[in-house]
């Protein structure tokens, strides 16, 4: 949002610098992101002055050059070449000094220097309009009054204006701020001078009229969405360009002029934070406006030019026929002020807020208006702001105005009434803030104070502050304008020189994505909202629920996201269908769930894999992901946080609800992650027609197993390893994962790692049997191992998988 420093100075006297008032208002809440200065011309004409030309004569070497002498004022006249046509003795005219850098209406920057043009001295340049960016005009020099002071600047004589503009960083608590009426209210309350002077607020005033009644009429048809409709009817304007003043107001702070009645609207708009709306009146059929809904599917064409279709729960102004208006949000291109316009209905309401964004949102409009009433507007400022409006539009557009404003107003919005603690405005200050200084500052932010006890104060907050309803929020409104930095750090803190050290979730998150790109893999980011439907893709189990959201944008925006599955898969289907089908996703998120009255939120790293790990290649076949794949990469991903897998993560397969193929990692009796294939009627349901891989890993129990000791690595052995192969007949139901377990036990100290290279369940072998082929890795760190320690470990084992699970040995 963009602040001009003139601008503010109509409510109040600034006696502080831009960068000083730029300091003020980011230390008090309104952050400026950026302070740059701002002219009605580029450049500013700076050095460009008025001229008075003494002589004319022809240019020795140049037939279409004049050798000119020009009093600009500073003592001894200046000879310039001049190329125009119609330059002449006697002439006022305006005067490039060298040193000035010219903006011309096309075409780069230049700067004016001393030179020599066909041989003779030039000291300047005598200027014409598209020149110094006033116009198009080439056809000669600008020709100026006689009576214009010589050496009077060019930006005084042309009213070339100068200001400074804040970028405000509004955040959406701060909707009292959205003007700058909002933000000269700040700067009033934050002023501590002796000679401050009162905040010029806007009063009612009456206007001179010649009707006595409007012939509009207007009917609000639901006053829960537009609790206040104030309106009135204007008469015999013109509509026509707006003065140079109001088309620079608007300039400064980057709206583009359109005619005098829309651009007064914008400025009302952006002096009071009213939004208004402008109808031709003579386009109100029926002469009569219905405020509430249409019929769902109708077309409403807006001013933008686009048909659009209603769903029929916008908010709508209306004449007897059809929509003119989505209210708060954009007006129609039916109903539109044009350059034919004579009679106007002029518009000041206060919208429901969340009507208006659900409105906005429903048909990707941003605007201004809807911008403003989004965060909320003051109820108590429309006619305030309809009275600032019609004064504008008579003063430049002529007109006659209704004696009666309409005002629908049934149940008029009440003060916020908050009471509030001194000693809990202490406790959360931090502070004992003056009793004074803190009611001194109340009034200031024009919060009524209602009632003053010895320990309390009973407040009303004005309706122009809709998020200050809570002793906190009143405590933060005091604190930003007594000053964060006024507050005194206690004298005496505690502090735990040695605290114990915990994992950085956000420096290990970086950690595991840097890993996961580093392999191969892209990060993608999902909304967390998602359609309420998933909730029967991937029920809940018993005793838990979904958190739906009250009022949905839509309905693919109804639910908080119980799971990062389908949301994921839609970014597969996306990619697939434009041909990318080799995909290795993951994202850092969340996901919600309520147990009863409580509401509970997990993080979470989930990955998706499909297509080929190794694309096409003379020298490769293409290698696709399995369910092995998924888990060797998740062991190595938590080893990569120093976890010891081996002995601190064990395997279990269970069953999923998504996934056919499903192992589960668990640590200290707690999931850290699954790993598994998605089953067919999840990918049926997100238009898959290829496997996917997918991989959760609970980031809030990885991080109580991940290793707060800095991890060492060992030195390299001193002493070989031997590698043992053997092959074995199971039953089929057999799972390696116990295997392995069994395996690592027989002798944790020498067996060092175990592989399986093979496995055979074919018709060469018994029905309901399958084949392993194993490896096994051993060393002894302490010397070299016999053939006896090998025979007799690998014996060991033979017996384990014999006892544990019924093996045959397979001769060598």
């Amino acid at each position: 949002m963009k602040i001009s420093y003139n601008w503010l100075k109509q409510f109040l006297t600034l006696e502080k610098t831009p960068q000083e008032v730029s300091e003020l208002l980011t230390g008090c809440g309104l952050e400026v992101e950026q302070l740059e200065q701002w002219e009605s011309l580029k450049g500013g004409l700076k050095n460009v002055v008025v001229g008075h030309i003494l002589t004319c004569t022809k240019h020795p070497n140049a037939d279409k050059l004049s050798i000119t002498t020009v009093d600009t004022g500073d003592g001894e006249p200046r000879q310039i070449v001049c190329g125009a046509p119609n330059v002449a003795a006697g002439q006022k005219v305006i005067v490039a000094l060298p040193g000035s850098v010219m903006h011309p209406t096309a075409g780069e920057p230049f700067e004016i220097k001393k030179s020599k043009i066909r041989g003779e001295a030039s000291e300047g340049m005598i200027c014409a309009e598209d020149e110094i960016g006033l116009g198009t005009s080439h056809s000669g020099i600008m020709i100026l009054p006689e009576d214009i002071k010589v050496g009077m600047p060019a930006a005084d004589f042309f009213r070339i204006e100068n200001d400074w503009v804040f970028e405000i960083g509004l955040t959406p608590n701060r909707a009292d701020a959205a003007s700058h009426l909002g933000v000269a209210r700040d700067l009033f309350a934050l002023d501590n001078s002796d000679n401050r002077t009162e905040l010029n607020l806007p009063q009612y005033r009456k206007i001179n009229t010649e009707l006595t009644s409007g012939p509009i009429s207007v009917e609000v048809q639901d006053a829960e969405l537009c609790p206040r409709y104030s309106g009135v009817f204007i008469s015999g304007i013109k509509v026509q360009e707006s003065p140079t003043w109001l088309q620079n107001r608007l300039k400064s702070v980057g709206l583009r002029p359109i005619n005098n009645i829309v651009d007064i609207t914008n400025y009302v708009m952006l002096d009071l934070g009213q939004p208004l709306h402008a109808f031709d009146a003579d386009k109100i059929k029926g002469d009569k406006i219905f405020v509430g809904s249409l019929t769902a599917g109708k077309k409403f064409k807006t001013l933008d030019g686009i048909e659009r279709t209603l769903n029929g729960t916008e908010l709508m102004i209306a004449n007897s026929e059809e929509g003119m208006c989505i209210a708060g949000v954009f007006g129609g291109l039916d109903a539109g002020v044009s350059d034919v316009t004579t009679n106007i209905f002029l518009e000041s309401a206060f919208f429901n807020s969340v009507a208006v964004r659900k409105a906005a949102r429903a048909h990707g409009l941003h605007t201004d208006s809807s911008f403003r009433f989004e965060r909320g507007t003051d109820p108590e400022i429309t006619v305030i702001a309809l009275l600032k409006a019609v004064t504008l539009i008579e003063e430049i557009a002529g007109g006659k105005v209704a004696n009666s404003i309409i005002d629908i107003y049934p149940n008029p919005v009440e003060w916020s009434k908050v009471q509030l603690s001194f000693e809990y405005l202490k406790t959360l200050a931090g502070d004992d803030i003056p009793r004074e200084k803190v009611k001194a500052i109340l009034r200031d932010l024009q919060i009524k104070i209602v009632e003053d006890n010895s320990d309390w104060l009973s407040l009303e907050v004005p309706p122009f502050k809709p998020d200050v309803n809570r002793p906190a929020d009143i405590v933060e409104e005091i604190i930003r304008i007594y000053g964060y930095n006024a507050i005194e750090l206690p004298k005496k803190m505690t502090v735990n020189l040695a605290p114990a050290r915990k994992p950085d979730a956000e420096f290990i998150i970086r950690r595991l994505g840097l890993w996961l790109v580093d392999h191969g893999f892209n990060e993608i980011m999902n909304n967390s909202l998602t359609k309420i439907s998933n909730l029967d893709l991937i029920p809940l189990a018993e005793g838990e629920e979904g958190v739906k959201v009250l009022n949905p944008l839509s309905n693919d925006l109804g639910l908080l996201r119980h799971e990062m599955l389908l949301t994921g898969l839609e970014a597969v289907t996306y990619n697939i269908n434009r041909r990318q089908k080799d995909l290795c996703f993951f994202e850092v998120g969340k996901t919600y769930l309520k147990t009863g009255p409580v509401y509970s939120e997990k993080r979470n790293l989930s990955i998706w894999v499909t297509g080929n790990l190794i694309s096409e290649h003379w020298r490769d076949k293409n290698i696709q992901p399995d369910i092995y794949f998924m888990k060797s990469m998740m062991n190595a991903l938590l080893e990569s946080l120093g976890i010891d897998v081996r002995n601190r993560i064990s395997l279990s397969e269970e069953n999923h609800q998504a996934l056919q193929q499903c192992l589960y990692l668990n640590a200290k009796k707690k999931t850290i992650a699954i790993v598994g294939k998605v089953s067919k009627p999840i990918l049926k349901a997100a238009d898959i027609n290829q496997p996917v891989f997918y991989a959760e890993i609970n980031l809030d129990q990885l991080l109580q197993i991940v290793p707060t000791k800095d991890t060492k690595s060992p030195e390299p052995p001193k002493f070989p390893e031997v590698r043992r192969d053997l092959s074995m007949v199971l039953d089929l139901p057999t799972k390696y994962a116990e295997v392995e377990k069994v395996a690592y036990a027989a002798d944790p100290k020498l067996i060092r790692d175990v592989n399986l290279f093979d496995v055979y369940d074919g018709d060469k072998i018994e029905a309901g049997k399958k084949s392993y082929a194993m490896s096994f890795i051993l060393r002894d760190d302490e010397a070299t191992l016999q053939d006896k320690q090998i025979d007799g470990v690998m014996e060991k084992l033979m017996k384990q998988f014999e006892k544990n699970f019924g093996a045959v040995i397979r001769k060598q």
